[in-house]
């Protein structure tokens, strides 16, 4: 397929602002896209490379190039072309990126151009997300939709799913199911306000510790052991001590969803932005894990021998829990039988919770089953602050005792066409250390400066803390955040995980 088609859906996507228009011009796209290359052209148009960013900045980006006079780029010629990029290593390599990334760019038409350096600087944000793109290709394949998203979310990845549907159609989903080795996508949880409110939306139910960690899952097959994060990279060689304590356990084949902390001597948590550094990807692990050892907490198995236990619910998938990994090693928990009758305990054991350095409780309904990739409401979160995870757009160059570094984060909230709505700005509540880590970081994500403001690709997340919300018309929502705070970065959430303006409006 050429990517001037590609290219051209994109624009009119985000040029459109209903959902059934967005969703049939993709329908069209993705049921004319040879198999072969179905799946790239779902990732293209949801703003992913399969090879991860390539490193090119938007510096590299740039200089003009002269582009072709008619459309030949076919989307196989640009991932084979990003491949390359990807794949540069040792002398010369900034000359060999500079020929590979002036040949695919002279290749393109001017619409393709501007289309691949929105792409190659993680700049695609037309709407055509997971969401909708999922809807294109149900209706491109004729199957539905419901059926189309379980597959993808066990799979993990929506872009092989759909080149087999599209292919093969409705049998192609049949095969699908969870497998020890393949990370699934997490199930998420919604906010409740107070114990009470949750206690009286879900009735019986369990309330859990909420830990300040890195969410994890991990499989086991005979002595293999992958750990994966909530964005599905695979992070076992960060995590010794948790491959060790899964090969210690007596099951043989098992998917556990659990939780990483770092502990104090006394036993108390540290800070997540600690824990955050222990796995970073450029981190010495054994010098890191004698300076600060963490330990894993699991709260639900999703599968156990040939088992795959999703569709069981909380209490039988706690039971199988229990048989599997030891209490020690399990997230403490209450089950609550009767909501009314037990609101006390289940407050005091939230007042504990927090008494132990945790950030809260969830609290889960226990007929519920495992809604993978879901963010559902059988699930709710209790935390003594108003909190949002929202995604930094741009940032501020800091001054005074800040010079040298980026300051005062832009904010904003995921809006329904997949763009980003601004909420305000920040700089309170970042530390020293902070300050110096979201500098690094934000530099890496920069597209442009103007000396004053940087603007950054949407992909880092922040936990912010606020006190309320008040009428803006500066912002696009019409509101803007009080008192907004920092508490702490979120690199193991991606931008898609990020609160949307729905639920900000609507108070969490």
């Amino acid at each position: 397929m050429l990517l001037a088609e590609v290219a051209r859906v994109s624009r009119e996507v985000a040029e459109t602002s209903a959902r059934s228009r967005k969703t049939a011009l993709l329908a069209e796209l993705f049921a004319a896209a040879p198999p072969e290359e179905a799946g790239l052209v779902i990732s293209y148009l949801s703003g992913r490379l399969p090879q991860g960013r390539p490193g090119i900045g938007w510096r590299a980006l740039a200089p003009e190039v002269e582009p072709a006079a008619a459309p030949t780029l076919t989307v196989s010629a640009v991932d084979a072309a990003v491949t390359e990029l990807a794949a540069a290593r040792g002398t010369g390599v900034q000359a060999e990126r500079r020929r590979i990334l002036d040949a695919l760019l002279g290749a393109a038409t001017g619409p393709e151009q501007r289309f691949l350096r929105s792409l190659l600087s993680g700049e695609v944000r037309q709407g055509a997300l997971d969401a909708v793109a999922l809807e294109g290709v149900a209706a491109a394949a004729g199957v539905p939709a419901a059926e189309l998203r379980r597959a993808a979310m066990l799979d993990g990845s929506l872009p092989r799913v759909a080149a087999a549907v599209l292919a093969d159609g409705a049998a192609a989903l049949r095969g699908v199911t969870l497998r020890v080795g393949r990370p699934v996508q997490p199930m998420l949880a919604n906010t409740a306000t107070s114990v009470a409110g949750a206690l009286a939306a879900l009735g019986p139910c369990a309330v859990e510790e909420k830990l300040d960690g890195i969410r994890v899952q991990v499989h086991r097959d005979g002595d293999d052991v992958r750990v994966y994060t909530r964005s599905l990279d695979d992070i076992t060689g960060r995590l010794p001590e948790v491959a060790q304590l899964a090969r210690a356990l007596p099951g043989e084949r098992f998917i556990l969803d659990g939780e990483v902390i770092g502990q104090a001597p006394d036993g108390r948590p540290v800070p997540f932005q600690e824990v955050a550094s222990r796995v970073g990807s450029r981190v010495d692990v054994e010098a890191a894990r004698r300076t600060l050892p963490v330990v894993p907490y699991f709260f639900d198995v999703l599968a156990a021998g040939d088992e795959v236990l999703l569709d069981l619910p909380v209490r039988e998938r706690y039971a199988a829990l229990a048989a599997l990994v030891p209490e020690e090693s399990r997230v403490r928990r209450l089950v609550v039988e009767d909501a009314q009758e037990q609101v006390a305990a289940a407050e005091e054991f939230w007042t504990e919770t927090l008494r132990r350095g945790h950030e809260g409780v969830m609290v889960k309904a226990l007929d519920s089953t495992y809604a993978a990739g879901r963010r559902g409401k059988h699930w709710l979160k209790v935390k003594p602050v108003h909190t949002l995870d929202l995604v930094v757009l741009a940032v501020e160059r800091g001054h005074g005792r800040r010079t040298g570094l980026l300051s005062n984060l832009h904010l904003g909230a995921r809006a329904a066409d997949g763009s980003f709505a601004m909420l305000g700005k920040t700089f309170k509540g970042l530390t020293d250390e902070m300050l110096r880590w979201q500098t690094d970081r934000l530099r890496e994500l920069a597209v442009e400066d103007d000396g004053y403001t940087v603007r950054v690709r949407p992909e880092l997340v922040v936990e912010i803390a606020y006190d309320g919300l008040q009428r803006s018309p500066r912002y696009p929502a019409g509101v803007a955040l009080r008192f907004a705070r920092v508490l702490r970065h979120r690199p193991d959430k991606s931008a898609d995980e990020a609160d949307t303006v729905e639920t900000v409006l609507g108070g969490g």
